[in-house]
């Protein structure tokens, strides 16, 4: 597989003006189109190298800062209303530096993670309240270079929740002016919030009441923010951080008013193996489900509704990857009949299934340095050989790559120009589809 390519940068030329060449319109709009590829990477390489430091230098004079009440001083009742009035950083943007400066005063080692790049400042406040002297160099060692998922996933083996019950939930409806509504309603969401039908929420939650603003001036809020106001009586869960401890409320940062909560995550672990799924759904969604939980009452006597899901998705997956990469529990044919020439594009399921076996259902590129790209969604099957120049389909020569890669690939063996033609002839032919619709045969 051909790792890099390194397409030579086309620059326009122009006439020259008055005795002297005037500037690319390309380079006019970027400045930075003139770099080499390898250029371009190791100047954001250093760049990043200095944002970190300067990073650093910020969290430890918040730190000192803080330590001193030097926001009194300056007519601020805390160190977080002076982050966001003086210093004019958001709400999480303060939080996040304020969390790190605090804890970094008993474990200054965050401030040099945080400096080479180890720790983001995300990772230090979710660590922050599990941060002990005992645990703290394994603890540390163990989020280094981690995502914010998987130091979630840390933390919930070390600090286990209970498991929540499945609930499903009415929303509030909210009756807004039509102005209003189109306002607050949320892109994708498909649905009116004046007329359109009533949403559910699929809420692992305690609480049998909505938490509803207080205010009755307060602007409405579309559904869901409604959503993150029922979720706000469920003790168990952050909405900032997926830690009781870690919420942004205002005794922690020292301010009158607590700060404005994002919608909770989709996904959160909740322990070793066990996780907290929480979404919004139809009023048919809820139909089909309770109408599932009757279909599957011999197979699940109590009709939990996660084992249910568990089994309809199982089930769908099967029929998915049969479809996408050849699986099947009983193959009608083998590897050894299979046929492999180029004869069509179409690639076997027993040449699929190796494939997908042999590279682990993960995409196979590997850059120069040896890195493996981790990507295992949207999956495709790539010809190092390309088909187009009568590349077959043995296994040797097919891998998986994720749709990014397969993309770089085909301008690395057909050349971005000619790429970029397919590409902006392929958008006309669905332009000209969608305006004439569908013809009959």
């Amino acid at each position: 597989m051909e790792d890099h390519c390194h397409p030579s940068v086309s620059e326009e030329s122009q006439p020259p003006s008055a005795g002297r060449a005037r500037t690319p319109v390309s380079e006019q709009s970027r400045p930075l189109a003139a770099l080499s590829d390898d250029d371009l990477l190791r100047r954001l390489g250093e760049i990043l190298a200095q944002s970190r430091r300067v990073e650093t230098d910020l969290v430890a004079h918040i730190a000192e800062a803080d330590e001193r009440r030097l926001y009194a001083r300056e007519a601020f009742p805390s160190m977080f209303t002076y982050c966001t009035k003086a210093l004019h950083l958001s709400e999480s943007e303060a939080y996040l530096r304020i969390a790190a400066a605090r804890v970094s005063r008993e474990h200054p080692v965050v401030l040099t993670m945080l400096g080479d790049g180890r720790l983001h400042l995300t990772g230090i406040a979710l660590l922050a309240p599990h941060l002990t002297r005992e645990n703290r160099d394994a603890l540390l060692r163990r989020a280094t270079h981690r995502s914010k998922r998987e130091i979630e996933e840390l933390i919930a083996e070390i600090a286990p929740r209970p498991d929540v019950p499945a609930l499903v939930r009415r929303l509030p409806e909210r009756t807004l002016s039509s102005t209003t509504a189109q306002a607050s309603t949320p892109s994708g969401m498909g649905h009116s919030v004046t007329r359109g039908p009533v949403q559910l929420a699929v809420l692992p939650s305690g609480s049998a009441t909505a938490a509803m603003p207080s205010d009755p001036a307060s602007a409405p809020i579309s559904p869901r923010e409604a959503l993150v106001a029922i979720s706000r009586e469920d003790a168990s869960v952050s909405i900032s951080s997926g830690s009781p401890s870690m919420a942004p409320d205002a005794t922690a940062m020292g301010s009158p008013k607590p700060a404005h909560r994002e919608p909770p995550p989709v996904l959160h672990p909740l322990s070793p193996g066990r996780y907290k799924v929480q979404f919004t759904a139809s009023a048919e969604l809820r139909d089909e489900l309770e109408r599932l939980q009757a279909l599957l009452r011999s197979q699940i006597p109590d009709g939990d509704l996660g084992a249910v899901i568990e089994a309809a998705v199982t089930e769908t997956l099967e029929r998915l990857e049969a479809r996408r990469f050849g699986v099947t529990k009983r193959p009608r044919n083998g590897f050894s009949s299979t046929n492999t020439s180029p004869d069509s594009r179409y690639i076997p399921a027993a040449v699929r299934r190796a494939v997908r076996a042999r590279d682990g259902n993960r995409c196979r590129f590997v850059d120069a340095s040896g890195r493996r790209c981790e990507e295992r969604h949207l999956l495709t099957y790539h010809h190092v050989y390309p088909f187009g120049v009568g590349g077959d389909h043995r296994p040797e020569n097919v891998h998986l790559v994720c749709k990014p890669h397969n993309d770089y690939l085909a301008e690395c063996d057909y050349g971005r120009e000619a790429m970029a033609r397919f590409r902006r002839a392929g958008r006309r032919v669905s332009e000209r589809g969608r305006r004439t619709g569908p013809r009959d045969s």
